[in-house]
């Protein structure tokens, strides 16, 4: 069996900011015109206008990854503050209502939100999405089926969504919540063949319930169109380094899991409704609560299993040249993700979500102009 290159393709969605009061701005459309002379397909509209989203191209490596990121986040905060605008990086706004925002011009979302009703139209959350190429339809799918324990671990560590219409919604990723209420969303069920799936999908556009595979949503899919398994549990996080950081142990979980695969072993499967159960607690707890260890059957602290899931990837990441990177995970254990950051934010402003809110546009362009290690930093 040939080795799949396991390419990297992260894709970011970010809010745009009224800088005087906080709260997103539907100008989306202003920044699009400048934006795609020069960053092209790479930069594109969501269904909300006060949404943009970058995609990096094929990286071959985590370097690419940080080097494609970094710029396209520079040039977005330069494109938006010459529009007058910000950007803030977070799986939901602190404070505005989607009632507010406008839905971008496109027949695609047009379909949506006629079918999804008030459903789309609340859709105001931020993600980010790690796609690893693995041409092997085959292989893709069973990389897929055991990377779904590991869904709660890289969740948990990109919590980034706490509050909601201006309340602390008391979950770490309310974002998670929010998208739920989509059809096709949510931990995927295990297909054993690339065949049992593409009946799932000739089913769902037979009976009109999809047009394309496109309109599956799940944490983790593997993509109608490229060659790539798709990771879109995770919130998007403030800090490049904390992107770089989850793309790079994506990869390492899907290159380790081949591995074993190649020394025929595997990675044993746990029912989706036991892996439901440490979904909802990395989204309410985050890395301060307690996941399952299915095969012991007990409560684990998160940060035991962190170093766990370090330990197992621990002999491919040198080769990968990402184990600065995977280990940055530390980073995000001793400063808190984006959620406990932004919590400590509101409780030292006396409850001030403006405050919160410049505080994420500082740290979404932390590190931009000066590449900084991640795990050297201070909160």
């Amino acid at each position: 069996m040939e080795e799949p290159a396991f390419t990297l393709g992260v894709e970011e969605e970010f809010q745009i900011i009224d800088p005087e009061t906080r709260e997103l701005r539907s100008h989306v459309q202003e920044i699009l015109e400048e934006g795609r002379l020069l960053l092209k397909e790479r930069v594109k509209p969501e269904m909300h206008q006060s949404v943009i989203e970058i995609g990096t191209g094929i990286c071959k490596n985590i370097g690419e990854v940080r080097q494609d990121v970094g710029e396209m986040r520079t040039e977005i905060i330069r494109l938006s503050k010459k529009n007058g605008m910000r950007v803030a990086s977070a799986g939901t706004h602190p404070f505005s209502n989607w009632a507010d925002q406008k839905i971008f011009p496109d027949p695609r979302y047009d379909q949506v939100v006629e079918e999804m009703q008030m459903l789309a139209r609340a859709n105001l959350i931020f993600g980010l999405h790690v796609h690893v190429g693995i041409k092997d339809r085959t292989l893709a799918f069973q990389i897929m089926n055991e990377a779904l324990y590991f869904l709660p671990h890289l969740l948990a560590l990109s919590t980034n969504s706490p509050f909601w219409l201006g309340r602390n919604s008391g979950l770490k990723s309310f974002r998670t919540k929010v998208f739920d209420r989509f059809p096709r969303t949510g931990m995927p069920e295990y297909f054993d063949t690339p065949a049992e799936f593409d009946d799932f999908v000739r089913i769902l556009v037979k009976t009109n319930c999809v047009d394309n595979g496109k309109k599956i949503w799940w944490d983790v899919r593997p993509h109608p169109f490229f060659e790539t398994i798709e990771f879109r549990v995770c919130d998007v996080p403030m800090r490049l380094e904390e992107t770089v950081t989850l793309a790079a142990l994506i990869q390492a979980i899907c290159v380790k899991l081949y591995r074993l695969r190649v020394q025929n072993l595997g990675w044993r499967r746990y029912r989706r409704a036991l892996i439901l159960e440490n979904k909802w607690r990395a989204a309410r707890y985050g890395i301060e609560g307690k996941l399952i260890d299915f095969g012991k059957e007990i409560e684990v602290p998160f940060r035991s299993l962190v170093d766990e899931m370090l330990e197992f990837v621990d002999d491919v990441v040198d080769e990968l040249g990402s184990r600065r990177e995977v280990e940055a995970v530390h980073w995000i254990l001793e400063n808190g993700t984006g959620a406990d950051r932004q919590l400590r934010t509101y409780e030292a402003s006396g409850g001030d979500l403006r405050k919160v809110v410049d505080y994420i546009c500082e740290e979404t362009r932390y590190g931009l102009a000066i590449e900084t290690p991640l795990e050297k930093t201070a909160s």
